[in-house]
């Protein structure tokens, strides 16, 4: 296969109104290069399933379609580490589809099912060139690995869709995608791991998860960072994004037992043009339950997390621990919680650090939470430092509060406890903890 020169230009992507990149300007030639399509579908059935790409540019107007109750375990990867995929179509580039309808219990299983494990991706790169191209799609899985590959300049990266179990996601970069980077799309999946990735520039989230009933989600040791819109447009989205608030009266679909931990989570509200905040409401990990079955059994620790408009959103959310996380420069918010119970916040640092923020830390509506030993410093809001609005079982209990412009506001509420905190450097005449 031949390789070309890159050449820059853009064009636009109608699904966050961004201009991105495509296949095209980093190879100019594309639209005269063959379509390997039927060629790559035709090896990967005669091969049983499995593919080894060698090195070069393959240009694709339909997806490469792995059927594994045909095939079996499958393996697609590069031969070199050096084969690109171009999606010149929509749909995607490559298709992974099996037949499991249990659980992760052996007892589920069909004897047919345990012949389609661990189907494998590894060392390919793909890029899009059609706004509704994808990366990755894995159907009906169990035991799919995706390590060493990157995914550009498509709708969404890697999505799971329907039913999947035991996935493994590594050593990946999803990088400046126009939807999601790893999309959860209404799935039913237990026990994923998201690892030592890179997931950033997705203008329409990084690692998502929407509807669908999940369990056992891990992310760790990855960079996730600006994955939402690059200008001035108004977002919801997220670094991190767990949403049920779509699914209101189902009980059917829910997301419980996550961990977020070890990332670096961040970007890019504090850097638009003349001071513009870019993304505006933009977050860095957003949980958006709903009131019939909250979010449930949630850990973030040991992230830094900075600059975006909201450090971290929850809502309906229950048993939620934060702790051990460093976080600056928010663009105003470090952290809201709302019609939420038992989210316990502790050992945590908040500070703007070079820019002025308000710095806000809200709990509206909430029962039984605790935020302890933490740090606060140079929150600029006058109207609390700290609020908590009509909550009710509260514990605030050895916290700092050094250089604020204000302390800790009270409003409404009952049988809240405020104990053993520091609140210094006011201005002269604030009181530290005003109760209305």
């Amino acid at each position: 296969m031949i390789r070309f020169l890159f050449a820059l230009s853009l064009f636009a992507s109608t699904a966050f109104g961004q201009e991105l990149p495509s296949a095209i300007d980093q190879y100019p030639d594309l639209k005269s290069m063959p379509d390997s399509s039927a060629e790559l579908q035709k090896q990967l059935d005669a091969n049983g399933g499995s593919l080894i790409l060698k090195g070069g540019v393959y240009r694709l107007t339909t997806g490469l379609n792995v059927d594994l109750a045909k095939h079996g375990g499958v393996v697609v990867k590069s031969e070199d580490g050096g084969a690109t995929l171009i999606m010149d179509g929509p749909g995607s580039a490559i298709r992974i589809a099996g037949s499991h309808e249990g659980t992760a219990s052996p007892t589920s299983f069909k004897a047919t099912t345990w012949a389609e494990r661990m189907p494998i991706v590894e060392g390919i790169e793909i890029i899009g060139n059609h706004p509704e191209a994808d990366g990755i799609e894995l159907y009906q899985t169990f035991e799919p690995v995706v390590t060493k590959t990157a995914v550009r300049w498509c709708r969404h990266g890697i999505v799971l869709a329907t039913r999947n179990r035991n996935v493994s996601i590594s050593d990946c970069n999803l990088y400046e995608n126009s939807g999601i980077g790893i999309y959860l799309d209404d799935v039913n999946l237990h026990q994923i791991n998201i690892s030592n990735s890179h997931v950033s520039y997705n203008r329409g989230g990084g690692i998502v998860v929407r509807d669908g009933n999940v369990r056992n989600l891990q992310i760790t040791g990855c960079d996730i960072e600006a994955n939402m819109p690059a200008d001035e447009t108004p977002t919801k989205t997220a670094n991190v994004w767990i949403d049920v608030s779509g699914s209101r009266g189902d009980k059917s679909k829910s997301i419980a037992e996550i961990a977020i931990t070890g990332c670096t989570i961040q970007h890019s509200a504090n850097y638009g043009k003349e001071g513009a905040t870019k993304a505006p409401g933009g977050a860095n990990i957003r949980l958006s339950g709903k009131e019939i079955w909250p979010i449930d059994s949630v850990t973030i620790s040991g992230n830094v997390m900075s600059d975006t408009t909201e450090g971290i959103v929850i809502d309906h959310s229950m048993d939620v621990a934060i702790s051990g996380n460093t976080s600056f420069a928010p663009k105003p918010n470090f952290m809201t919680v709302s019609n939420s119970q038992r989210v316990v916040a502790t050992g945590n640092t908040f500070n703007p650090r070079q820019f002025e923020r308000p710095g806000t830390i809200r709990f509206s509506n909430c029962r039984d939470c605790v935020f302890a030993n933490s740090v606060l410093h140079k929150f600029q809001t006058e109207g609390g430092a700290i609020i908590l609005e009509n909550c009710e079982g509260m514990s605030l209990s050895g916290l700092i509060l050094t250089d604020c412009k204000s302390g800790i506001l009270v409003e409404g509420g009952s049988d809240n406890s405020i104990e053993n905190c520091k609140i210094r450097g006011l201005p002269e005449g604030v009181e530290p903890v005003i109760r209305k």
